[in-house]
């Protein structure tokens, strides 16, 4: 399947976005520096792709290899909460295919192998973290004179929608969250609980809810409101986004050209408070996708092969969903619009 994945975003890329795609992607992965946290990095390459091994993720790409120059532009993508970039991969490969470097930074405290900050205290450091990868790779002598910055896009999916929303002028509050979870606990329940169990009908949903609202109270007091933006990127993505903390007001008119991917079988971000509340209140955005059958992990792609329990339950595929054909979709839609919005004017 992974192969059969592979072969057919490599040929719609080539083919829907009109151009000659490289020879291989190139991964180069970026130790903590004075700048930034680790980043990773795929970027176009003429080197031959070979197996990589990462945790239980295997993909081909053509490591350290020396970067072919591309279309000059970069993409960031932020992950979400708790992950890694090995579920961007194939993304990352249509977005190489179509010429774009693709840096992926780790979110402090938010990722797959610490995720003790998940929440509003690594919200506000992620657009902050998103900036920082920018500067990391300007100073690095393999991009910082083959990258043009004046132009950069954002991808972000699930917590990293709600970075990318933050970047787009975005500006969020979590007592604005305490206030929605108060309101709609039961129909909004993952987005205020967490995956960690569910509410089933049962006896002790009235001792679940109580608890929960009893943890956000303290949690979510804080009534300050925040915002960062970045005037390098000019073109987001946000993908099934954690929207509901945002003060609409601002999301009306976003600093960047902002695209919206919306999954209607999404049980852990219902679109209705989340991707849909933002598209309603939204007077520039564009919707570049709906997926009706899609989940909460319609836009991972590779999958965690691990996945079970609460978490697996939320992010693995509902039963009709057409992941070959969907997944490449998305991530060909998603390589056009940055296409389309970042490379009217490429530089020389």
């Amino acid at each position: 399947m992974a192969h059969v994945l592979k072969s057919t975003i490599a040929f719609l890329a080539a083919a829907l976005l009109g151009h000659t795609a490289q020879a291989g992607m190139g991964l180069a992965e970026l130790a903590a520096g004075a700048t930034s946290g680790p980043v990773t990095v795929f970027y176009p390459s003429e080197a031959a792709e070979a197996r990589v091994d990462r945790g239980p993720f295997v993909f081909d790409a053509a490591s350290e290899a020396p970067p072919s120059p591309g279309n000059r532009r970069l993409v960031v993508i932020s992950h979400g909460s708790p992950s890694s970039p090995w579920v961007h991969v194939d993304l990352a490969r249509a977005l190489v295919a179509a010429g774009f470097t693709v840096a992926l930074p780790e979110h402090l405290g938010d990722n797959a192998r610490s995720h003790g900050d998940s929440g509003p205290v690594s919200w506000k450091r992620r657009p902050l973290e998103v900036s920082a990868a920018i500067d990391r790779l300007a100073q690095e002598p393999r991009w910082g004179k083959a990258l043009d910055f004046g132009a950069v896009g954002m991808f972000g999916m699930s917590a990293g929608g709600h970075t990318a929303l933050t970047l787009a002028g975005g500006r969020w509050s979590p007592a604005r969250l305490l206030a929605h979870c108060q309101e709609h606990l039961e129909s909004d329940f993952h987005s205020c609980a967490g995956p960690s169990f569910s509410l089933d009908g049962g006896l002790l949903d009235g001792i679940k809810k109580a608890m929960v609202r009893t943890v956000l109270d303290t949690k979510l007091a804080d009534t300050a409101s925040y915002g960062h933006v970045d005037p390098r990127i000019t073109a987001i993505v946000a993908g099934v986004p954690f929207a509901a903390d945002f003060d609409p007001h601002s999301l009306r008119q976003p600093r960047a050209t902002l695209g919206i991917v919306s999954a209607r079988g999404d049980r852990w971000l219902v679109p209705r408070y989340h991707s849909d509340f933002v598209l309603a209140r939204c007077e520039r955005c564009v919707h570049l996708l709906d997926l009706p059958t899609g989940g909460h992990g319609a836009l991972l792609s590779p999958l965690p092969p691990d996945l079970s329990g609460a978490i697996g339950s939320l992010v693995g595929d509902p039963p009709e969903f057409r992941r070959e054909a969907e997944v490449a979709r998305v991530n060909v839609t998603v390589a056009g619009f940055f296409q389309r919005e970042l490379t009217r004017s490429t530089p020389k």
